[in-house]
């Protein structure tokens, strides 16, 4: 269970909220609307666990420099394993970006002093005394707006959760980010595969219409996978060996489409293959067209919204990649252009990274 984050521009003139999370571990929401704040500084909080993906957030925020991380929650790990953690990573190597240590009860990044609290309940956590607006809910826990809505208490002014949510608004960065409003304080960013498939879905039904679809991903091992066999519930292939096998599980990120893309609700739906890989997944939409389409011309309209409105957001190759070649790749969607095939001009298999 990973931890949360709150972020303020530092930029004030800047007209959205820079997208600080790396989509590949399910982080990246912009706002143009409520986030922006008048100080010029962006305040990160992290809560519950420094965990996997609020270690790699920290980086990016850190690395990026656009964002300044001020506060950090987990009440299961001392300050100076938190020194450890950040600075060793097996997948994205060490860091090289700027001094790591703990002095005076503190995190020390760089130039960023991060206070460091142990509270398990979020409603205990003091936002106002850190100085925190805005908190990315990224435990995988509190994913529903009553829940979420617990930072509330503690004098954050918005929450937003960086998984999928039963109730709470979700946007995807370049698909309907746009649609947020100022009233709504607690939103979701989908999860990765959402934020994966999202971009690729939008320009295809804008261009060409989706009548209907199956998404398969190919996901890289996660955090509650078995290293060895063990129980595992009701769901008993879950206790399989992650090392040791393809898992078959479920996904919600297809339907998850339909509340961020509306014209595309009903329409889709997918499973997940659990592989042995510690990294970078890759998602394979099957879709029949309303509208004929020689697959160039679907290649065309996804490289044309990869260099234009969805640049840095949805990418686009013709090079022989394999899933290694977008390791630590900070976009959340790149289309395949050699992997895809399509049987005739209405029925058509895409593959993206």
């Amino acid at each position: 269970c990973p931890p949360f984050s709150v972020l303020i521009p530092k930029e004030p003139h800047l007209k959205s909220f820079l997208s600080i999370f790396n989509t590949r571990l399910s982080l990246k929401f912009l706002n143009k609307h409520g986030f922006l704040h008048p100080d010029p500084a962006v305040i990160l909080f992290l809560h519950f666990r420094f965990g996997r993906i609020g270690r790699l957030v920290t980086r990016a925020a850190a690395q990026g420099g656009k964002v300044e991380v001020v506060a950090i929650n987990d009440p299961f790990i001392d300050l100076d394993y938190m020194v450890y953690m950040f600075k060793y990573d097996s997948t994205h190597g060490v860091w090289k970006h700027g001094e790591v240590k703990a002095e005076g009860g503190k995190l020390i990044i760089g130039n960023m002093q991060i206070m460091v609290f142990h509270e398990r309940d979020p409603a205990n956590i003091k936002w106002s005394d850190a100085g925190v607006d805005y908190v990315v809910e990224s435990t995988g826990v509190f994913t529903t707006i009553e829940k979420a809505s617990a930072h509330l208490k503690g004098g954050a002014k918005r929450v937003v959760i960086s998984a999928p949510s039963a109730d709470a608004p979700m946007f995807v960065m370049g698909v309907n980010h746009d649609k947020y409003e100022n009233s709504m304080k607690v939103v979701s960013n989908a999860s990765c595969t959402t934020n994966c498939l999202a971009p690729i879905a939008k320009v295809v039904n804008d261009n060409f219409g989706i009548v209907e679809g199956l998404m398969s991903t190919v996901h890289a091992i996660t955090a509650t996978q078995k290293t060895v066999d063990g129980p595992s519930g009701k769901l008993w292939r879950d206790g399989r060996g992650a090392s040791q096998n393809i898992i078959p599980a479920s996904t919600g990120a297809a339907k998850a489409v339909g509340k961020v893309v509306p014209e595309l609700n009903g329409k889709l739906t997918g499973m997940a293959f659990r592989v042995p890989t510690p990294n970078v997944s890759v998602v394979d939409l099957t879709v029949r067209l309303e509208k004929p389409a020689k697959y160039d011309d679907i290649k065309k309209v996804i490289k044309a919204a990869a260099e234009g409105p969805m640049r840095g957001i949805l990418g686009y190759t013709e090079d022989q990649v394999v899933s290694t070649d977008f390791n630590s790749d900070p976009r959340s969607s790149i289309f395949d252009a050699g992997a895809g095939i399509a049987l005739n001009d209405h029925f058509v298999k895409l593959v993206s990274w």
